[in-house]
């Protein structure tokens, strides 16, 4: 017996697989990351650019305030320029005209220099009016995020009062007679440089978030699509194993033999219904159970063999399972490994040879039988012309010694033995050739009624009541009608032959499986001992003094050629039954 071993293992993804997945996740989330990034970068810009338009409307409304008082001039307005940009936050603040030359700065230093004049924004506006910004690169490398417009006070307080406007600009510009003349109030710009370096750190720490949730977002799907895939193969790999379970379940269930498994504590954790019907032991009297406390000697002594050869064993034994007799087994033992040959128990096959062990002896039989025929068929030629002759000289005196009373007698018992002899050569010669059945369709109930009406007159003189069983429904048969007769009829007159005085013979006529007949022939006679029944279909073999021991032998050869079965039960005392099956294709 071979081991198979079959190991279910949830099967690896394919890099196809994984690699489809990220090709539709990664877009989806970059572009989710950029999105988020613009945002926040728009958010910021849109901050920074409110705070110094705000910076802008202060500045232009403490300029305005500064001009209502008719003090104003251009070291106030440096004053407040140099004042408002004391925030941490803030670089510069600076007006200057058209061509891009300082006027006021928040460090008198710059005062007169050239300020960079492209104001193409990053939001390029077409009114000067508008608010508008840039990032700006410093020599130092360090950027800005400007803020600037034209820079206008009160557009109409400086319409209505232009001179003014002028002799405050005049003030400022004291020392620069060039530009006293060419500069008017719609002429300025104001510039705000805020740092960007907090806002940068912020920017960058955002972003550093943001990148870090979308990787996770990333691996979230990504392990949750890897358990998807598990879970969906987790799921298929248990429908399966239940499949097999369940398959293998009714498979050990519903085999013809029986079997035992037993873990490598010497547990029993397995048995079916067969092993329960061969030990006549109920499973939960088996089960979680010692193998060597409940299961008979000759099957733990074929475990105890495997265990020290470590071979499967095969035997046939006799297994004692407290009944009458002992129970013929076939036993195929085998240890469990696995893989790794680790130990894990045993498996034990149980085949009940019972029905094999009969067929041994009915193949032993008909070949003891066909060597006896060939034997009685040579044995029946040589004896039978011989016999002629004897009869012919016994004929011939008893004609010619007619009147003398001794010889006619003594010629006379010869004729008859001869005669008795002829029979049991006639015996030997139909016993030794197959017998030929001609079936044809018979209506069996007659068939059975007739062949009562033989023996009924002899039951009568001794004094044996015949009683009849015969099932109405049976329908007509297919047989040898004569050969089904001849076998009835020995077995009647058996019957008849054993029971001596005042006894019953019953015959019944039943319906067998599918079309089939079944005939009971029963006798309350002296029945037949243990020893005897074994042979009563051999020929020769006989306990009445006068029988030949071919009567039976004869019947036997007969209902094998109609594909039937005989069957003899017999107990001491208590009389004899003959059970004739004859199967359903021998039907109409």
């Amino acid at each position: 017996m071979n081991q198979n071993k079959k190991t279910f293992e949830i099967k690896r993804i394919s890099p196809w697989i994984i690699i489809g997945v990220l090709a539709v996740l990664l877009p989806v989330f970059l572009l989710l990351t950029y999105q988020v990034v613009h945002l926040q970068r728009k958010n910021t810009i849109r901050l920074l650019l409110e705070k110094g338009a705000a910076l802008i409307r202060s500045f232009e409304a403490g300029t305005r305030t500064g001009m209502m008082t008719q003090r104003w001039d251009g070291r106030q307005l440096q004053r407040l320029l140099s004042e408002t940009a004391q925030q941490s936050d803030i670089d510069y603040i600076l007006v200057a005209d058209k061509n891009g030359i300082i006027l006021a700065h928040n460090d008198p230093a710059y005062i007169g220099k050239i300020h960079s004049i492209n104001l193409e924004s990053d939001n390029s506006q077409s009114d000067n009016f508008q608010t508008k910004w840039r990032v700006v690169k410093r020599q130092d490398g360090k950027q800005e995020f400007e803020v600037f417009r034209s820079f206008l006070p009160d557009t109409y307080f400086m319409t209505q009062q232009r001179n003014t406007y002028k002799m405050m600009i005049n003030q400022w510009l004291f020392s620069h007679t060039y530009f006293r003349d060419n500069i008017t109030p719609s002429s300025l710009e104001i510039y705000i440089g805020l740092d960007m370096l907090a806002v940068e750190e912020a920017f960058r720490a955002d972003t550093r978030y943001i990148v870090l949730m979308v990787i996770a977002l990333i691996l979230i799907g990504f392990t949750g699509i890897i358990f998807m895939f598990l879970s969906q193969r987790y799921r298929a790999t248990k429908s399966s194993l239940s499949k097999i379970k369940a398959f293998s379940d009714n498979l050990v269930e519903h085999m013809p033999i029986g079997i035992l498994v037993i873990d490598n504590s010497g547990h029993i954790i397995s048995c079916n219904n067969v092993a329960e019907r061969l030990l006549h032991i109920p499973s939960y009297h088996l089960i979680d159970r010692p193998a060597k406390a409940h299961l008979p000697k000759e099957i733990v002594k074929q475990i105890d063999s495997v265990q020290k050869s470590k071979t499967i064993i095969e035997e046939e034994i006799l297994c004692d399972t407290g009944f009458s007799q002992p129970l013929p087994v076939e036993l195929i033992t085998s240890a469990l490994y696995d893989d790794q040959h680790h130990f894990h128990g045993y498996v034990l096959l149980l085949k009940d040879l019972t029905e094999v062990q009969a067929l041994r002896k009915e193949i032993d039989r008909s070949q003891r039988l066909a060597s006896v025929g060939q034997l009685a068929a040579g044995i029946a030629h040589e004896i039978r012309n011989p016999l002629s002759s004897i009869k012919g000289f016994a004929t011939y005196f008893k004609e010619r010694y007619q009147h003398n009373h001794n010889d006619f007698e003594v010629s006379t018992i010869m004729i008859q033995e001869v005669d008795r002899l002829n029979r049991v050569v006639s015996q030997l010669l139909e016993f030794s050739r197959p017998i030929a059945i001609s079936k044809t369709k018979t209506n069996i109930q007659s068939l059975v009624r007739d062949s009562i009406k033989v023996i009924e007159q002899m039951a009568v003189e001794k004094h044996i009541e015949i009683k009849t069983k015969i099932e109405p429904s049976i329908k007509d048969v297919f047989i040898d009608s004569d050969r089904l007769s001849q076998a009835l009829l020995n077995l009647f007159l058996n019957a008849l032959e054993a029971m001596n005085n005042h006894g019953e013979l019953s015959i019944t006529l039943l319906p067998f499986k599918e079309k089939g007949i079944e005939i009971q022939i029963s006798d309350n006679g002296p029945g037949i001992n243990k020893e005897s029944l074994a042979h009563i279909f051999d020929p020769y073999y006989t306990t009445r003094p006068n029988g030949t021991g071919l009567g039976l032998a004869i019947v036997h050869n007969i209902i094998e050629a109609h594909n039937g079965v005989i069957i003899v039960n017999s107990k001491k005392e208590e009389g004899t039954c003959f059970i004739i099956k004859l199967p359903s294709n021998q039907t109409g």
